[in-house]
């Protein structure tokens, strides 16, 4: 019974994931991301103007700015589906992929401070959304910089599971990367319907990384069964806590956000270093 839960979740997952690292899905994603951007720049234009129903009018927005945090928005949820698709993978390939999101959700509260700057774009008397984009840019380049210590610190290892334990290990994975899977679609539909019928109070990437902490718990617990010696149960563990400050950083306030941003990488790249350099010899 087991085996054929194990084998029905690879034979859905391994298409999927063969389809979205196509060149054709690249393709088809550029063309939404540009042409979002551009439709966005238009209406908008055409709401400041007043052609457009009152009814769509606060939906749509006034500031040209909005487009560029559109698309953004975009970018992050083919991001977050990659995350998710990346699951079996690596503890720390997936890691890896948090805090590249992370680094990109930075990017995009820069982007949404210009809406509070005139058009065309200049300097005000208020400081505070000019402050907001250098704390966030910069935590978004602080993050990149030891993102990049952080895969050099990877290492080709030698499989320490192989045989069936490892297909039971990876189709396990693949199940919860699957559940990951819908529930980010209800939670993407669910956030839709809010945004343009709601109150816009639900906030879609921190719900969806509260649900990663969850996530990241089962996987450690489901690691353990395959990989259950104390530095691999601690490194994995550990992995788990920078992303649990990675996803309290989202709903921290200006300037502590990209803080414990920044730190959240500092502590996985400090975990990375310290396994290889004292355990990753270990079996």
């Amino acid at each position: 019974m087991t085996f054929r839960i194990y084998d029905a979740a690879t034979h859905v997952f391994d298409p999927l994931h063969a389809y979205w690292e196509s060149e054709t899905n690249r393709k088809v994603v550029t063309v939404l991301l540009v042409g979002l951007f551009l439709v966005a720049l238009v209406l908008i234009e055409l709401n400041r103007q007043g052609f457009l129903p009152a009814s769509l009018r606060s939906v749509i927005g006034l500031s040209h700015f909005q487009a560029i945090n559109a698309a953004f928005t975009l970018v992050l949820l083919v991001e977050v589906v990659s995350l998710i698709l990346v699951l079996p993978c690596s503890v720390s390939k997936s890691v890896g992929k948090q805090f590249e999101i992370l680094a990109l959700i930075l990017l995009r509260n820069s982007f949404k401070e210009l809406v509070y700057l005139p058009e065309p774009i200049q300097l005000g008397p208020d400081m505070i959304p000019v402050l907001y984009i250098l704390s966030d840019s910069f935590g978004a380049l602080a993050i990149f910089v030891i993102l990049g210590m952080y895969y050099r610190q990877q290492r080709q290892r030698s499989e320490r599971i192989i045989g069936e334990s490892r297909y039971r290990f990876v189709a396990a994975k693949k199940l919860v990367a699957l559940g990951l899977l819908a529930v980010f679609i209800a939670l993407a539909a669910y956030s839709g319907l809010d945004f343009l019928f709601g109150e816009r109070t639900f906030v879609f990437f921190a719900t969806f990384y509260t649900v990663l902490v969850f996530t990241d718990i089962l996987l450690v617990l489901i690691s353990h069964r395959f990989l259950p010696t104390f530095h691999a149960v601690l490194r994995n563990s550990g992995y788990a806590v920078s992303t649990l400050l990675l996803r309290l950083s989202l709903t921290a306030p200006p300037y502590y956000d990209a803080g414990i941003g920044v730190l959240a990488a500092l502590f996985a790249l400090a975990l990375t270093w310290t396994y290889n350099g004292f355990y990753d010899s270990l079996k």
